[in-house]
């Protein structure tokens, strides 16, 4: 990160390096990353900051050194370039990024959120992975060849959560009853997170072409595995045999066919497989739920029309 010319050197920007580098995150997300750092820096230069800040990354991260920072640097004095001349406040976005970006360097240390920005308490960063659009063309380009079975189930997943933001308890919750004939919306029963006292919000959601097609590659799939395990309703089921954990008298695992409903880990536990395995690491964030945050923050899932419910 060598805007060092010229600026003095700190321990504790030295340390920032170090941490910025270790971090998992994609290049967008990096390269805000790095902008936080040099604003640090300038402002460490210019004594806006407590002077513990310059000997400690943990001082630096602190409440007493960012609420300095954040309010300088919004008004854009801490900008690298002139714009037209001058250093104009920064834009909206780019607050909300910084913000994002600070929260994460404190969670990396293991300091807890701020509250920033009216008072809300900032959600863990959804890191940008590339653009939401370049993964929705590549999942309409990998249903135009073979797809495995692990893959059908992931881009039907993965589509109904860009259409739709669901939770993954909301998406394992799923039964073939909840999508329409002509699986051109889903039905969705949105739960509150624990301890919010929301009502439960129930609605139907339109899908797009996108997780229509997703949809007429698993459902085939979906419907021999289950007619194997006897039968269940359940949207998403298992594609392998797997054991219950349990051993008989002769200490063997029992174990259970393909197509039983796969539960909220197993769920997870396959999206984090797939982004490995199919080589989507830089399209999608580490967890599921950063992908619906990403989807909620691009633009809010809509309704789908009445003529679209059974």
């Amino acid at each position: 990160m060598g805007e060092n010319r010229g600026v003095p050197e700190y321990r504790s920007i030295t340390a920032l390096d170090r941490l910025i580098d270790d971090l998992a995150v994609g290049e967008a997300r990096r390269r805000q990353l790095g902008m936080v750092r040099g604003e640090l820096l300038r402002a460490l230069s210019r004594d806006a900051l407590p002077v513990g800040a310059r000997r400690s990354l943990r001082r630096l991260l602190e409440q007493d050194a960012l609420g300095p920072y954040l309010r300088i640097a919004e008004s854009g004095a801490l900008r690298a370039r002139l714009v037209k001349g001058g250093r104009p406040p920064t834009s909206q976005p780019t607050n909300e990024a910084r913000k994002h970006c600070v929260d994460m360097l404190r969670e990396a240390i293991g300091l807890p959120g701020l509250r920033l920005g009216g008072g809300a308490v900032l959600l863990q960063p959804t890191p940008e992975f590339g653009d939401l659009a370049a993964l929705r063309n590549h999942l309409d380009q990998n249903l135009t060849g073979y797809l495995s079975p692990g893959r059908a189930r992931l881009t039907a997943v993965l589509a109904l959560i860009l259409d739709t933001a669901p939770r993954s308890g909301e998406l394992v919750a799923l039964r073939l009853s909840h999508l329409t004939p002509d699986n051109r919306a889903l039905y969705i029963e949105r739960h509150p997170q624990h301890g919010s006292s929301r009502p439960t919000e129930r609605d139907w959601f339109a899908l797009s072409p996108l997780s229509r097609a997703a949809l007429s590659r698993w459902l085939p799939l979906r419907r021999e595995l289950v007619e194997r395990a006897h039968g269940t309703t359940k949207l998403w089921v298992s594609l392998r045999p797997n054991h219950t954990g349990l051993l008989d008298d002769d200490g063997r695992a029992t174990l259970r066919p393909a197509g039983l409903p796969l539960e909220e880990n197993g769920l997870i536990t396959s999206y984090r497989r797939g982004r490995t395995h199919y080589d989507l690491t830089r399209l999608l964030p580490p967890k599921p739920e950063q992908l619906r945050r990403a989807v909620i923050a691009e633009t809010p899932p809509t309704v789908a029309a009445a003529a679209a419910r059974p």
